[in-house]
């Protein structure tokens, strides 16, 4: 029988995660030494090293990799437990551990202010990275649920589709072909374009679509984030593939349209993942059921290219009147202005 505190055990899970005495101290608001001495005694407890240290830095031996999945199983259980407890009182409280792709920050900020509004007992872990980062995650069981637009293809996952995630060509407003009908996707290899990084699910999605039809294009930049791509389409130095959901319709996208391309838009799905086997705590489970009714009323917001396209219409009639209410104004100001002419003043006579 192995004699170990739960104490010793989150001191060395944290020592462990961290690769590091002195963060794990950190994180614990314990001192170094104390740290050292918890997981000293876990060792002897043990019987075997848990860590190896080669010049400043620490390693998992194989007694101390399989102390740290097992430690990560318990704690794991013991918030299930606190959130069952939890429940089982007619209260939602815990944590919920979210890992998701950057490009959900256009939607899932307004998805989680509601249900932490109606949950306040429960707190929010989100961890925003890129799809091979959040993949990486997954893997490791780091969290709850995982949002993602492009399933993994070899990992044992149960996945729910939520929200629709179109895939649209966008272009500079004063682009050749805005405002052009069904242009053939032919015609985009004579366009530079301006690609996300290697391993991004809509960098997959567009070159499986360009392998299908055997069409090459010119890539003239690499970019790691959506916004970045967007200030380079509007500095007319390409055009590019992005999610609609980078596009708000709330926001001034008057730089930017979207190319009216045959075989656009690229159909997608926003899918809530995790592992096969996984039992989800009921704050996952309570997030997982809010969710498909709260994306519903999101899909709203997001119009589509026609109804996009309108609006941009709309803030083009709106600024064109406000400049020419203000050039009108400024007529009728010149027009209606008192004309002052040089009258000569009569003497004044001081007596």
């Amino acid at each position: 029988m192995i004699h170990a505190t739960l104490h010793q055990l989150k001191v060395f899970e944290a020592t462990a995660r961290h690769g590091s005495f002195t963060r794990a101290a950190e994180e614990l608001f314990l001192t170094q030494p104390t740290v050292s001495m918890q997981v000293k005694q876990l060792t002897k407890a043990i019987g075997l090293p848990l860590f190896e240290q080669v010049g400043k830095r620490l390693f998992l031996t194989d007694a101390g990799r399989e102390l740290y999945s097992t430690c990560q199983e318990i704690f794991q259980r013991l918030d299930q437990l606190e959130m069952t407890v939890a429940d089982l009182k007619g209260m939602k409280q815990g944590k919920l551990r979210l890992a998701v792709i950057t490009t959900t920050k256009y939607f899932m900020p307004r998805l989680l202010g509601p249900f932490c509004q109606h949950y306040p007992g429960i707190d929010v872990s989100l961890a925003v990275t890129n799809h091979e980062q959040v993949l990486e995650r997954l893997a490791n069981n780091q969290d709850d649920l995982y949002v993602m637009s492009q399933l993994p293809e070899h990992t044992d996952i149960r996945s729910h589709p939520f929200l629709e995630n179109p895939l649209v060509v966008v272009a500079p407003q004063d682009h050749p072909l805005a405002g052009e009908k069904n242009i053939p996707l032919k015609r985009l290899a004579d366009e530079f374009f301006i690609m996300r990084e290697p391993g991004s699910g809509t960098r997959g999605a567009i070159q499986k679509m360009l392998d299908e039809q055997k069409i090459s294009v010119k890539v003239r930049l690499e970019l790691g984030s959506n916004e970045a791509i967007k200030q380079a389409v509007a500095g007319g130095l390409g055009i590019s593939v992005l999610s609609r959901h980078t596009l708000l319709p709330e926001a001034a996208n008057t730089e930017l349209t979207i190319l009216d391309v045959e075989g656009f838009p690229i159909s997608r799905q926003w899918y809530v993942v995790y592992l096969s086997g996984k039992q989800l705590s009921v704050v996952a489970t309570t997030f997982l059921e809010y969710l498909q009714d709260a994306a519903d009323k999101l899909s709203g917001g997001f119009a589509d290219i026609a109804e996009w396209a309108k609006r941009r219409a709309a803030i083009d009639l709106a600024a064109n009147q406000a400049e020419n209410q203000a050039k009108n104004q400024a007529e009728n100001q010149a027009t209606s202005s008192p004309i002052l002419e040089d009258i000569e003043s009569p003497d004044i006579i001081l007596r």
